[in-house]
Parts: C-alpha cells; sequence; structure tokens
C-alpha cells in the first residue's frame, strides 16, 4: 500500500485562477488525462516525468512547466523520494488561446525570475486577504509567460506610463478602505493589467498592493489612537480579518495593534 499524500487544494479569490494545488506524492502516478483550464506547474523537490503530445518531458525544481487546456498527459515521479509540487490552474482567457500550440511544443521554460514570481504568488495565495497583491503578482506571471510563448522574452518592454500611475494612485486613495480589484483598475484606467503595476512600482518605487496596504495602516494607527478597539479597526480600515490586519500592522509599524494602542495613554 503506498504511502498518503500529502495534499492542499483550494480556489482563491483571485479571479482568473480557478484552483491551488500542492502535493507531495511518493509513488502516485497519473494517467492520461486533461484539464479546462492551463496548468502551470513548479516542482520543489524531486522531479515529475511527463508525457505531453506523445512526447516526453522531465520537470527538474529549476524550471517552470505550462500545459495547455485540452491536451492530455500523464505524470509520474522521475525520481525515488517521489515529488513534492505547486500548481495553479489558470482559467482559458488567461493566456491567448491561440497560444497552445507553442505550448505543446515547449511546455519546459527555463526562466529563474519566472520561476521567482510564480513562487511569489504561491506564497501571497496562502494568505487570505492579499487579493490585490496575487492579482498583481498573477498579472506579471501571465505577462512573461505570453512573452515566452510569442519569442518576445527579449524584446523591451514598454515604457511605463507616468500619467497613468497617478491616475492608479488618485483611484487607490478613493477606494483603499473597501478595495479595489486590479480588474476594476484596469477597466476604469484603460490599460493592461500588468500595465498598471509596472508603472506604478517605476513611478513610485512601491508595488500598489504595498500602497493599499500603507493606507489601510496608517487609518488604522489614528483609529487605534482615538480610541477605537483592534478588532473594529481592522474593520473599519478595510483589512479581511484580525489576523490579516494583526500581521499587516505589525510588518509595517513594529509592533503589535494591541500594544500600540496602549502607547496612547502614556503620554
Amino acid at each position: 500500500m503506498g504511502a498518503r499524500p500529502d495534499i492542499a487544494a483550494w480556489r482563491p479569490r483571485v479571479e482568473g485562477i480557478d484552483e491551488v494545488f500542492h502535493a507531495h506524492f511518493a509513488d502516485h502516478a497519473y494517467p492520461m488525462h486533461t484539464h479546462d483550464a492551463w496548468t502551470l506547474l513548479i516542482v520543489d523537490e524531486g522531479m515529475v516525468r511527463y508525457d505531453l503530445d506523445r512526447h516526453e518531458h522531465g520537470a527538474p525544481s529549476s524550471v517552470v512547466t505550462l500545459l495547455p487546456p485540452h491536451v492530455p498527459h500523464n505524470g509520474d515521479a522521475a525520481t525515488p523520494e517521489g515529488f513534492r509540487k505547486r500548481v495553479l490552474y489558470l482559467s482559458t482567457g488567461q493566456i491567448d488561446g491561440n497560444l497552445v500550440g507553442r505550448a505543446v511544443d515547449r511546455p519546459v521554460l527555463h526562466d529563474p525570475r519566472l520561476r521567482h514570481r510564480v513562487h511569489q504568488l504561491h506564497r501571497t495565495l496562502e494568505r487570505p486577504g492579499d487579493e490585490l497583491e496575487a492579482q498583481s503578482r498573477l498579472a506579471l506571471v501571465r505577462e512573461r509567460l505570453a512573452r515566452h510563448l510569442r519569442d518576445e522574452l527579449d524584446a523591451p518592454s514598454p515604457v511605463p506610463g507616468r500619467r497613468v500611475a497617478y491616475e492608479l494612485r488618485d483611484l487607490l486613495d478613493r477606494h483603499f478602505v473597501e478595495g479595489l480589484s486590479l480588474r476594476e483598475a484596469a477597466e476604469r484606467l484603460h490599460a493592461h493589467h500588468a500595465h498598471l503595476v509596472r508603472a506604478f512600482s517605476s513611478e513610485f518605487g512601491i508595488a500598489p498592493h504595498q500602497y493599499l496596504t500603507g493606507r489601510r495602516v496608517d487609518l488604522s494607527r489614528r483609529l487605534l489612537l482615538g480610541g477605537m478597539r483592534a478588532p473594529e479597526v481592522a474593520a473599519a480600515a478595510g483589512f479581511y480579518d484580525q489576523s490579516h490586519f494583526s500581521r499587516h500592522f505589525k510588518r509595517v509599524v513594529g509592533t503589535s495593534p494591541g500594544h500600540y494602542a496602549r502607547t496612547g495613554g502614556s503620554r
């Protein structure tokens, strides 16, 4: 009897990601199957061997693997200890369907920067409440995947625009409590998702999600010193829950909300 697999699967509150799947398999072998989504895979331990369109491929820990929707593939461990993997299933609209053929021909992407971005996206998706950060990271991952498939990786990226950066900042300032999705911002400003993230980061030296969190922490400091209790501050400042609030507050301010509030009566 084989070892019981260690798996976690969930559907995040991030448009474009149908499922997140983390697994450690010691001896499981996938039969031939298909997905309705794009399969974006990174391996953290071991190596996966798989067949795609009657060609054998390998997925070691140093690469990113992109399998297109509706194309049969299988998979099993290529190392005795099995493999540990993280997978994002991206909805079909996230990547141009005309690029399916190119993904079939070259599913293995040797790109350390892309792999790091995918890793960062997974880390963000493990934390509830950081949807704008996840959306921003997804936009950059999706853009780089498309550039790979179109052979445009070495072409210069579009120059970020200052105007749209300031427009996005104004938009975030007006909606930082209730929040704003990257898709909503892109629609209002008539800009591409990844271009918004790059333009804002280039102009202000901070990513949009970091700016949004900073505005919320700034408001929460005023509310705490005004006597509001921490659980009420978390909701009033736009945080997902108390844990989400405490984590970001301590990271920015250097202490917990409760300790910060207590200092307000010591003067």
